[in-house]
């Protein structure tokens, strides 16, 4: 593999994206590393003890309370309003960190407390947590006991919990849902939850179905929005179904209602993009900004991830650049696509220097980053970095999600250490995390190159055992009451 070595300089150099050509005679990669361089008080309520009427008591008369007993009240209020303060702001906390199992200890002892008061907006956050954390059981459970503490449900709520179990393609389970909200007249769906249970449909090629919901959404009198289109869109382009992809588009550029707008240029991109099909990427580009349609900071990732895939590295460095000629901000993802880019093809050094670069930035790592560090470690042979980046993706609390779990094991397989990859697999158990197809795949082939059948088969049962579970719990799910 040749030198990538980078330089990170703080010169510039101008040039448009994408119509002007530039020529490198040598460092390609000493140009990315140049252009990384540049770079009034509420009224309190008295809190009252179990059992105690919650009345309000009028003063006899106006005389003065003795100063000793305030202090006494004021302490006592204090004390009470500065817990609930603590555990409230604990908890959306963990929830923004996604940190789920957290969350939920945090919120059964919240709903323990005598001043706890369910709230519609507690329950949102946290269902549509779980869904983005697999946990689609969990979203259920906590729906449930939004319903028995007597919260009306609404289309909003139905729509997260549908989402849920979107996340963890269980179409079943989320088609269960829009059957028990057409039963609600109070939470009839629409156009948004159609459009997410048709991005479950698309990303899982259930095409026959994505049709089915377009001819019920016709029925229900419920017309698709850009989003909507945006979705199928992004569908047909994934499995290479241009002529029906472009049948999508040309509707949009027709209707009054749904015009194709900066995300559908993004999903053309990443179509093209993902596929190593550069010239039809940038032809594109060209006829979105013909169209009116401005490029935005994901437009720009999205080229610099097609262009670092394919070891494009004078083009990488171009759009980096036009990117600080215009004013764009370099952010985590720009920065996960220059990672990912070394991390193939195994370039410790300037993958380093880059995570480098985007700590000095205070650019904050999420768990593609260390996806990414830990991937590039593991293709340099680097197993000790491997080890050095799970553990200071602890320290700074990065969510481990099925991604990252599948990179460490990925990782252990490709240094022959198989009884690591057992440890992590485990832990992955332990923290039920969703265990994908991803998964097995890399054990599998792991202990086929050691030619342990035993260990295969055992595999094959345990996934078979998790089919097997996802499948029962979508069956219980259908059987509940409406």
């Amino acid at each position: 593999m040749a030198s990538m070595s980078l330089s990170f300089s703080s010169s510039l150099c101008s040039s448009r994206f994408p119509g002007e050509k530039r020529r490198f005679h040598h460092r390609e990669t000493s140009f990315v590393r140049c252009v990384l361089a540049a770079s009034g008080g509420a009224t309190k309520k008295r809190l009252w003890k179990e059992g105690e009427f919650p009345g309000i008591t009028e003063p006899v008369n106006p005389r003065r309370t003795p100063m000793k007993n305030v202090k006494k009240k004021l302490d006592r209020r204090s004390k009470a309003s500065g817990w609930v303060n603590t555990v409230t702001e604990t908890l959306s906390d963990l929830i923004a960190k996604k940190q789920w199992m957290q969350a939920l200890e945090v919120f059964e002892m919240l709903r323990e407390q005598p001043f706890y008061q369910p709230k519609e907006g507690t329950y949102m956050k946290l269902i549509v947590l779980l869904g983005k954390s697999g946990q689609p059981n969990r979203a259920q459970k906590v729906f449930d006991e939004m319903l028995e503490e007597g919260l009306e449900p609404t289309a909003e709520l139905y729509t997260a919990l549908l989402g849920a179990y979107c996340r963890s393609n269980l179409i079943d389970g989320a088609f269960s849902v829009l059957e028990r909200m057409k039963s609600l007249p109070q939470c009839q769906p629409d156009v948004y939850t159609y459009s997410t249970l048709l991005k479950a449909c698309v990303d899982a090629s259930l095409f026959d179905l994505v049709e089915s919901l377009y001819r019920e959404m016709d029925e229900r009198l419920i017309t698709p929005n850009t989003v909507t289109q945006n979705i199928v869109l992004s569908g047909y382009g994934r499995v290479g179904r241009f002529d029906q992809m472009e049948k999508v588009l040309s509707d949009m550029l027709v209707s009054t209602s749904c015009k194709p707008d900066v995300w559908t240029m993004n999903i053309i991109l990443s179509v093209f993009g993902n596929m190593g099909k550069i010239d039809m990427m940038e032809s594109w580009y060209e006829k979105f900004r013909n169209f009116g349609i401005e490029p935005e900071t994901r437009s720009f990732n999205i080229l610099i991830g097609a262009y670092g895939k394919k070891r494009m590295y004078d083009k990488m460095s171009s759009v980096m650049e036009y990117m600080r000629k215009l004013e764009f901000p370099w952010t985590t993802s720009t920065y996960n696509n220059i990672i990912e880019a070394f991390a193939d093809v195994g370039d410790a050094k300037n993958m380093e220097y880059t995570f480098d670069q985007m700590r000095s930035e205070g650019m904050k790592a999420d768990t593609k980053t260390f996806c990414c560090l830990i991937n590039g470690y593991a293709n340099a042979g680097l197993f000790h970095k491997v080890i050095s980046s799970v553990q200071l993706a602890a320290k700074f609390e990065i969510p481990e999600n099925t991604s990252f779990y599948n990179a460490v094991i990925s990782a252990c397989a490709k240094a022959d250490d198989l009884i690591e990859m057992e440890r992590v697999y485990m832990r992955m158990k332990e923290r039920e995390c969703v265990r994908d197809s991803r998964t097995f795949e890399i054990m599998v082939e792991a202990y086929e190159k050691e030619g342990m059948n035993d260990k295969i088969y055992y595999l094959e049962q345990e996934r078979q055992k998790v089919m097997d579970h996802h499948a029962a719990v979508t069956k219980e799910e259908e059987n509940l009451p409406g």
